[in-house]
């Protein structure tokens, strides 16, 4: 027979303090991780933004049109330039027809694309959060341009985010040995 003891419980909230201690710094290390892992666009990045004319529904609609028509210039851009200095090269060609895309879709207000220092607010891009802070940027107004706006970083690729391609396998059909063995038993 085993000698009664005594169990003795530590109730202290000190030690619920510390073990809460510990799991917010293993958060803290994870996250740190994660962002080391990820990094973000650099700050030296030129960015691209789209200001509507108002935030009226059919002038936020002009501007998603404007955004959706350009998008594939400057991924194509993107895809073209390997520094920065070869990126702005390809904008300077690129500038007249994005001018006349916008003109096209927004007949009745004046458009205008300019390179220009700009404060550019924040946005999120996986778990990396650029800061409101003046970055180099191209800057396409619509009519008086005090509606919201759409921007991202051209280099790197912020506002079109790169799809993941699925690659669609044939999947094995899943098999268990011992089944697969009891049912040759009786076949």
């Amino acid at each position: 027979m085993l000698p009664d003891y005594e169990i003795i419980k530590n109730n202290r909230p000190k030690h619920k303090i510390i073990a809460f201690l510990e799991f917010v710094l293993i958060l803290i290390i994870f996250q740190s991780a994660i962002m080391l892992l990820t990094g973000g666009p650099s700050e030296e990045a030129i960015q691209f933004r789209i200001l509507a004319h108002s935030n009226t529904e059919k002038d936020q609609l002009e501007k998603q049109e404007i955004q959706q028509e350009i998008a594939p210039l400057i991924q194509n851009a993107i895809a073209t330039s390997d520094s920065n200095d070869e990126l702005v090269d390809n904008f300077k060609q690129l500038e007249p027809e994005i001018i006349a895309i916008a003109n096209n879709i927004v007949q009745n207000k004046t458009v205008s694309l300019e390179r220009k220092d700009a404060i550019i607010p924040p946005k999120r891009s996986g778990f990396y959060i650029q800061p409101q802070a003046s970055y180099d940027a191209y800057i396409l107004t619509i009519g008086s341009g005090r509606g919201d706006n759409f921007w991202c970083s051209l280099f790197p690729n912020v506002c079109f985010p790169e799809k993941e391609e699925k690659n669609e396998k044939e999947e094995e059909k899943v098999t268990f040995f011992v089944w697969e063995w009891i049912k040759g038993l009786f076949s």
